[in-house]
């Protein structure tokens, strides 16, 4: 008699808080938001070129979320881009810490309000969304981040462009296969996206053919 392996496989997804917005209604159209983190830890970081040209060569709606240490790191090129209509700019914290949940209510309070500031001056724009580095946090920093005016924005599901060990083949197969109206997008803008100059045009290319539209997160939320 054959032997018969049972494999159980649980998927920890941690705890999920309703406030945070990881898709939009799409209302019955065939819409995604495209978006991107932009973002400075320990190393400088600087917008990718190839990226950037790329949205903006093809007026492609986007959604930037800037750190402030990328933002003072690249002041001329976040001004440059605030002129593009079809690009959106929001908050991404200060530092970049990966467990804001770690920080206290006042350094929370200072890691976005100095965001927003730097933001405000490099671009002209406010910010109204805000997403947590790593996508951590706990209903304490959630409520504190939301008393501040700003609606928590992070993604339908990881594209897994920071993960040097991921083939350009399985982001361009996953992505487009996991899209749906409605999905949040992400990627990296900052040079940590590392197969994304290649995988982004063949995935958008996939997607417009199948009728879908990219728009900025301020005209869906």
């Amino acid at each position: 008699m054959p032997r018969v392996l049972f494999f159980i496989v649980f998927l920890w997804l941690g705890t999920v808080y309703a406030d945070v917005i990881t898709s939009f209604d799409p209302h019955g159209k065939k819409e995604v938001a495209l978006t991107f983190d932009a973002c400075e830890t320990r190393t400088p970081s600087y917008f990718d070129p190839v990226i950037l040209e790329y949205l903006l060569a093809n007026k492609i709606p986007a959604t930037f979320f800037v750190s402030a240490k990328f933002a003072l790191r690249n002041p001329k090129e976040l001004a440059e881009v605030s002129r593009y209509p079809f690009i959106e700019i929001e908050n991404h914290s200060y530092h970049h810490y990966a467990h804001m949940e770690s920080l206290s209510k006042e350094k929370v309070v200072e890691e976005i309000m100095s965001t927003q500031n730097i933001i405000k001056k490099a671009s002209g724009r406010k910010t109204k969304y805000f997403r947590f580095p790593a996508g951590n946090y706990d209903k304490k920093t959630l409520d504190t981040v939301e008393s501040l005016g700003y609606k928590i924005v992070h993604w339908s599901f990881s594209s897994g462009d920071p993960d040097k060990n991921i083939p350009a083949e399985r982001i361009i197969k996953w992505v487009t296969t996991a899209a749906k109206p409605g999905s949040i997008l992400i990627f990296h803008i900052n040079g940590r996206g590392y197969t994304t100059p290649k995988t982004l045009p063949v995935i958008v290319g996939d997607l417009k053919r199948r009728g879908y539209r990219f728009v900025r997160l301020d005209e869906v939320l």
